[in-house]
């Protein structure tokens, strides 16, 4: 099922298995290790290793039951929960391949994805009736189950040809008997890992179990050094994404995880979680963390238990960045890479933040290659230039994913000479320092000039006048493409044209300044809580605001 085939032995050697880890076991381990240890606090009900470690063997048995076996795809959509964890570990012990949704998503693009990664298994949050329903047109399903978040409501909302998962455990829970972990290989699939599809389908990128193990030792070597069992995690983002991550690497030093199953966000509830479990550690993405850090409930509780924020999945905005760390203190770790290297491009660690603009000697960096990592920065026919001039971020190492499910073109595009082709635009300094110049597919061209946004955006955000921003590209019949700006006020800030006009032109290039001026009391965001370019472009379309003047 590897989508990219290895290099052959060099050396005379004969091919071996590379027979690695099921990831798995690393709950056998904390079980083992640290039985009576919380492993989860949801909603403020604890679970401990050993039983979490229980219900998800019973779980596997279940699957096993229905006629699922090792590379079968197992699609699960639901927001955050005790069952999406417990599907996820079993999906891995038994060999199979987790295939996880953003709850936010329509039934219609629930459907592509189950299609494209040709699921064998569909189990659906009983919240979602009509992505529900897809499991009758999906041909080859083994099994199609529920997921009711608390066990006493197990299967309220379940049809009788449709169990739940807490009563599939407790058809299991009973047998004594340990089941081993399937057996897998390096290559071996564990996790499709859907693209946002900010351009085209979303695509399934092949997480596989040793690329894995690499990616959740890196992130602790790396993200949260000396993490233990006496940490506790936050999750403030869906558990389908790099939460879910986030959330693995905890689970290898049997740290404890919470989490509230409302789909709602609330900063104060985090930050009251926060002060009353001694949180340590979370990953999250700049826009919520910006939220936390602006919501007044900040300076109410009591946070100095945190050791790292991890943030990462889009650019931080210097002005944010500086305000959460006057907030907070040096406890930030940014990180950069996409979904088909899980995260492992660049980390850049608290000692290189500073809110002092003179002493952030690395100031709009993303930081170095994270380690067993190397970058190379490209231009158009795949020669590394020098540091300080300005490529296509590629890169190379044991996180990069096995390939795109089932789409040799995807491929072809994204890999060459053995590296992957992020898409992303920048440079590295002479230290190896990475700076993000933009996405390749942000930039626009206007008369004839290449103009990358974030450029713009950050310089507008420190003006003062506005909190958020989105520059893009639009077409013109005059100028081929023109920038457009969308952006939302800080409170008390009224809206004056021409006086912003007037800083534009004292700050920004005028080849650069953007032709039109949209604001709006917000801006809309993925179900990941990212602002991307797709979103707001297609929001302009609807409102009619690109309407020729």
């Amino acid at each position: 099922m590897t989508a990219v085939q290895q290099s052959t032995p060099a050396g005379g050697l004969m091919p071996v298995s590379r027979r690695v880890m099921n990831l798995s076991t690393f709950l056998s381990q904390a079980a083992a290790r640290l039985p009576d240890e919380p492993a989860l606090i949801i909603d403020g009900q604890t679970t401990d290793w050993k039983t979490l470690e229980q219900r998800v063997q019973a779980l596997a048995r279940a699957f096993l039951a229905a006629g699922l076996v090792k590379g079968d795809r197992i699609l699960t959509h639901s927001p955050n929960c005790r069952e999406l964890i417990e599907v996820m570990l079993a999906t891995f012990r038994i060999g199979g391949i987790w295939v996880p949704t953003n709850f936010r998503i329509t039934p219609g693009e629930v459907e592509y994805l189950a299609q494209s990664a040709g699921v064998s298994a569909f189990i659906c949050h009983a919240g979602f009736p009509d992505h529900a329903q897809l499991a009758k047109n999906l041909l080859g399903l083994k099994l199609a189950a529920s997921i009711e978040p608390t066990p006493e409501r197990a299967d309220t909302a379940c049809t009788s040809d449709t169990p739940g998962i807490n009563g599939l455990i407790g058809q299991h829970l009973d047998v004594s008997a340990a089941l081993p972990a399937a057996r897998v290989d390096y290559d071996d699939p564990c996790w499709f890992f859907f693209t946002s599809g900010t351009t085209g389908k979303p695509k399934a990128a092949v997480l596989t179990h040793g690329q894995m193990a690499f990616v959740l030792t890196n992130h602790l070597c790396d993200l949260m050094p000396g993490t233990t069992h006496h940490d506790r995690s936050l999750v403030v983002a869906p558990l389908s994404h790099g939460a879910g991550i986030h959330f693995l690497t905890q689970l290898v030093r049997g740290a404890c995880t919470l989490f509230s199953t409302n789909v709602r966000f609330s900063p104060e509830a985090a930050w009251a979680t926060i002060e009353r479990h001694r949180v340590s550690n979370f990953f999250t993405v700049p826009t919520i963390l910006k939220l936390m850090i602006e919501h007044e409930s900040v300076d109410r509780y009591n946070h100095d238990t945190l050791r790292y924020i991890i943030y990462a999945g889009a650019p931080m905005y210097r002005a944010d960045q500086k305000q959460a760390l006057e907030k907070l203190g040096p406890i930030l770790v940014q990180y950069f890479g996409l979904g088909e290297v899980t995260g492992n491009i660049t980390v850049l660690p608290p000692c290189d933040h500073s809110a002092d603009d003179q002493a952030m000697t690395r100031l709009g960096s993303c930081g170095y290659a994270r380690t067993g990592m190397e970058i190379s920065i490209q231009d158009a026919d795949g020669n590394r230039l020098p540091p300080d001039q300005t490529g296509e971020i590629c890169v190379c190492g044991p996180a990069v994913f096995a390939g795109y499910y089932n789409n040799p073109e995807a491929n072809r595009k994204s890999f060459r000479d053995g590296w992957f082709r992020t898409g992303d635009i920048g440079y590295q300094d002479a230290q190896g320092y990475l700076y993000i110049t933009g996405r390749e597919s942000d930039m626009y061209i206007s008369g004839g000039s290449n103009i990358y946004p974030r450029e713009i955006e950050e310089k507008i955000l420190a003006a003062g006048l506005i909190k958020e921003v989105c520059v893009l590209g639009v077409p013109d019949p005059v100028w081929g493409e023109i920038g457009v700006m969308v952006g939302v006020l800080k409170d008390g800030v009224q809206w004056d044209q021409y006086a912003f006009q007037a800083w534009l032109d004292a700050n920004i290039a005028r080849y650069k300044h953007p032709r039109r001026f949209v604001i709006w009391p917000e801006l809309p965001k993925s179900g990941y809580g990212k602002v991307t370019k797709k979103i707001v472009y297609q929001e302009l379309l609807n409102q009619g605001a690109l309407s020729q003047p």
